[in-house]
């Protein structure tokens, strides 16, 4: 399994290929798999799917059977798993045999001092438990959390994804002033996927994208417009021209 942008020309980029990713919190549930095929036909690369236990953040959504189900009906996508969890340890195998291609999990849930060598062995061990598993390997951060907490396990992950907004709904407003942490990270490793999910759309699209990102989530912008596949394309033309200036 490869990540959309792994195989990208060197030299030329200053990050990975553009990756879009709506996420399905916005679709129809009623109509999943049909929604899911639709944002494929428009042009997505990966789905993202929202995990929300009602512990760690206050909502409750998918769970594993979803994602084995759309697994089922959508066997080459790659399906984008964010885990708003409290025990994500708990959830690998669940999500591994489900058939989830990134098991992105919160270092909040983790570590709250950097400094701490057990919290620091604890990440480690749990970002090879999800490798192992088969699946790749992300983090997220809260909007309040320094980017520097991650930059120790960058050579370790895939993807790092920088909130935008707290997590727990879709359809929040923007937080403008949380994206410099995405040049913190790029500055880092041109070569680590930066996914940025919570109030991105074609209006923000340029703070993320002058910043690093190459990983976009994007809900109600595009499942809430009449021509998504428009959205998706600009989305994706703001990415490019950013990561292509010299």
């Amino acid at each position: 399994m490869t990540l959309q942008g792994e195989v990208e020309a060197a030299g030329q980029r200053d990050r990975p290929g553009t990756v879009i990713s709506p996420s399905i919190l916005s679709s129809d549930f009623a109509r999943l798999a049909e929604e899911c095929n639709r944002m494929v036909d428009c042009g997505a690369d990966w789905l993202h799917v929202d995990v929300m236990d009602g512990h760690f953040v206050p909502n409750l959504t998918l769970g594993a059977p979803i994602v084995k189900s759309l697994r089922k009906n959508l066997p080459d996508a790659f399906l984008d798993c964010h885990l708003m969890v409290s025990n994500p340890k708990q959830w690998v195998p669940d999500f591994a045999k489900a058939g989830a291609s990134l098991y992105s999990f919160h270092l909040e849930c983790v570590m709250d001092d950097p400094n701490n060598q057990e919290q620091v062995a604890e990440m480690d061990a749990l970002i090879e438990t999800i490798k192992s598993a088969g699946m790749k390997a992300g983090v997220a951060l809260k909007p309040k959390t320094p980017a520097e907490w991650i930059l120790p396990f960058l050579s370790k992950l895939d993807l790092v994804l920088v909130l935008t907004v707290e997590p727990g709904f879709g359809g929040q407003k923007f937080m403008a002033d949380v994206v410099g942490k995405c040049r913190v990270i790029r500055e880092a490793s041109k070569d680590i996927h930066i996914q940025v999910d919570g109030g991105v759309s074609p209006s923000t699209i340029n703070a993320v994208a002058e910043v690093g990102a190459n990983v976009i989530v994007a809900g109600s912008a595009i499942f809430g417009s009449d021509k998504p596949a428009e959205v998706i394309k600009t989305l994706r033309q703001s990415v490019e021209a950013c990561a292509l200036k010299q």
